[in-house]
């Protein structure tokens, strides 16, 4: 959005509020004048604020190259400091981790290509002057130095890690725009959302009823610190002491509303790499937050967590990987990115195991594989490139093509675009590789290709990534060919029950279908998918005579977090035994990821626009694997 839009816009400007419900904005400090703040670079030079006193706007923001809400607003912070600075504003970054230097902080703004200074808040004085709760989160200064405007820079975030579709309001950007054109602050506060600033200097204590060694540290070895280290995809570490208290309030508030660890199913039976805490665990946490912190005895410490290198099952029969590095930018929206990988392969074979491997951890947030013959993926990477090339996206400052989001595949949000011919696995943080059971594999067809879909996690930095796949093939005789059938979800009764439609305004819409097992089989996997209006998610099993099971229960879905679970103990299925899905949408303006704003009826289908709901389920048989709508033992008798 340029300035001169802007400029014009806030001739009629009013204030929209948010139709999401948000703690009472802070009033703190505006209409006063604020005192003469100093900071220091890398080099000690010392900048005063009141030395802007040329400039007609100042907007202090409250930054931590730890926090990933903070991180996202690298490159549009940078952005509005190009476009107002010749308006005369200027930006101010001020970071609050307690372990930065400022060398680290120089570092860091050269790392996230900052167009603006950038200083470490010293004690906090800053943060303590404004009453600053949350990073990011600004204040705007009139030319003399008078508070206007404190809150979010805008409405990118409904909450800490959730999206709106698209930004509707620009209110860092509306206010400089309003103090440039001499025109009254229209809005004075919002509620920023991001991470905590801890401003009161609580003492540590040093010992307690749970300390770090002896109790927490194990529990983030566990739980946390396979994503939470130095080049994993967690936007800060979990691997010392200090690193845990700095993040204690917040491992206290993710843990207990079961965000983190990202672990969606709430009930149901046990499955391999569960992200899952306790209850204990949970409680454990909370407390030695609440109490001190206390770091207890170092000699109570377990050993410190192995992390693999390289190939965790040996050395695999076949690699993939895509034929050059995709390039992400640093800012917009999550990028779903489908590689096409021919395997060149002379005879059929069977999959025993995939092990994947990230090329960037920081921006892979999950992936997974699919199976084409007939040449359908490499047709939409074609076209897909000839389209890139035809018509590059323009970097919106030069006017010239723009260096990112760009590189082998095509992208696609929802789904792949074809229809599949099977799938191998899929990877998230924290999955371990696997070999299948004795006997079982997955079927790979000569001369096809395996198309890799990653969704790309955008960390506030130009990246690159380049995925691998290492695939073994079955050594021993397979007996039992992978296979997958669906539980289809819809409204109504009738063969065409699944083409259901979803009325706008609806806030927990019910779909919900039944499938029965035409054959025994051995279940090993399940997988839902839903789209962007997807609420929860529900399957059970009842086996002919007897007891209704759950199977699962995601009672928050995301679609950022689906995977394939696979069973810890395999499940034998009669023929007969009756699967029901139970699931719930939500089609109104208070979902933050309706792709329409009004609502309107959306469907069932493949885009982004659409809505899907399936249980896949996944297993072996001595027959072709089915499940279908209808009863193999005919219906039930009429007492």
């Amino acid at each position: 959005m340029r300035i001169e839009v802007l400029i014009a816009l806030t001739l009629a400007a009013t204030w929209t509020g948010s139709v999401f419900a948000q703690a009472r904005p802070s009033e703190a400090k505006l209409g006063e004048k604020i005192p003469n703040l100093t900071f220091k670079d890398e080099k000690g030079k010392a900048y005063r604020l009141y030395e802007l006193k040329d400039k007609k706007a100042i907007a202090l923001v409250f930054l931590s190259f730890e926090c990933p809400v903070s991180n996202s607003y690298a490159a549009p912070l940078s952005e509005i400091q190009d476009e107002f600075g010749k308006f005369g504003v200027t930006l101010w970054g001020l970071t609050v981790n307690e372990d930065d230097t400022p060398a680290d902080v120089a570092r860091y703004a050269k790392k996230f290509n900052l167009t603006f200074p950038a200083f470490k808040d010293e004690r906090l004085r800053a943060a303590h002057a404004l009453q600053a709760d949350r990073t990011p989160e600004v204040f705007v200064l009139d030319g003399n130095f008078v508070l206007r405007y404190r809150g979010r820079i805008d409405n990118m975030y409904s909450e800490r890690l959730k999206k709106h579709k698209d930004v509707t309001e620009h209110n860092l950007r509306q206010t400089l725009a309003e103090l440039v054109t001499g025109r009254p602050v229209s809005g004075s506060a919002t509620t920023a959302i991001g991470c905590m600033i801890v401003r009161d200097e609580r003492p540590l204590a040093k010992t307690g009823k749970f300390t770090y060694y002896r109790d927490v540290q194990p529990i983030l070895q566990n739980r946390c610190q396979e994503c939470h280290r130095p080049g994993e995809v967690g936007p800060f570490s979990l691997m010392t002491y200090k690193q845990a208290v700095n993040w204690a309030q917040d491992i206290k508030a993710y843990t207990q509303s079961r965000d983190m660890p990202p672990w969606k199913i709430a009930e149901g039976v046990a499955f391999h790499n569960e992200r899952r805490m306790t209850e204990q665990e949970i409680n454990t946490l909370a407390h030695w937050a609440d109490h001190g912190t206390p770091a207890g005895d170092p000699k109570d410490a377990p050993k410190p967590r192995e992390f693999p290198k390289g190939w965790q099952l040996g050395t695999p029969d076949l690699i993939l990987t895509p034929s050059d590095d995709y390039l992400l930018g640093p800012s917009g929206r999550d990028v779903f990115r489908c590689f096409v990988m021919p395997t060149n392969l002379a005879e059929d074979k069977y999959v025993s195991a995939v092990e994947l491997r990230p090329g960037n951890p920081q921006i892979v947030h999950h992936l997974l594989l699919f199976i084409d013959t007939t040449g359908a993926a490499r047709k939409l990477e074609k076209d897909a490139q000839d389209r890139e090339k035809k018509n590059p996206v323009l970097d919106e400052h030069t006017g010239l093509p723009s260096k990112f989001d760009k590189g082998p595949g095509y992208s696609r949000t929802m789904g792949v675009g074809f229809l599949p011919k099977g799938g191998l696995m899929g990877w998230a943080p924290g999955i371990q590789p696997r070999f299948m059971p004795d006997g079982v594999g997955f079927f790979l067809p000569k001369k096809s290709d395996v198309v890799m879909q990653i969704h790309y996690h955008r960390n506030g930095r130009a990246e690159k990534d380049r995925t691998r796949i290492g695939i073994y093939f079955a050594k021993k005789k397979i007996g039992h060919p992978y296979q997958a059938s669906a539980v289809t979800g819809g409204s109504g009764r009738g063969p065409f029950r699944f083409l259901f439609a979803i009325p706008p305004g609806k806030e927990n819409y019910p779909l919900d279908g039944d499938a029965w097992a035409m054959q025994d089989f051995t279940l090993l996997t399940l997988m839902p998918h839903m789209h962007l209006l997807g609420k929860d998610i529900k399957l059970t099993m009842t086996p002919p005579g007897g007891k209704e099971q759950t199977l699962f229960a995601v009672k928050k879905w995301d679609y950022n977090w689906q995977e394939m679970y696979f069973l810890k103990e395999p499940i034998q299925v009669k023929a007969g035994t009756k699967f029901h899905v139970d699931a719930h949408f939500d089609n109104s303006a208070k979902n933050p990821l309706n792709p329409f704003s009004p609502p309107r009826r959306v469907t069932l289908g493949e885009q982004t626009t659409n809505e899907m709901c399936f249980v896949f389920l996944g297993g072996f048989s001595q027959s072709r694997l089915r499940v279908l709508p209808v009863s193999p033992l005919g219906p039930p008798s009429k007492k």
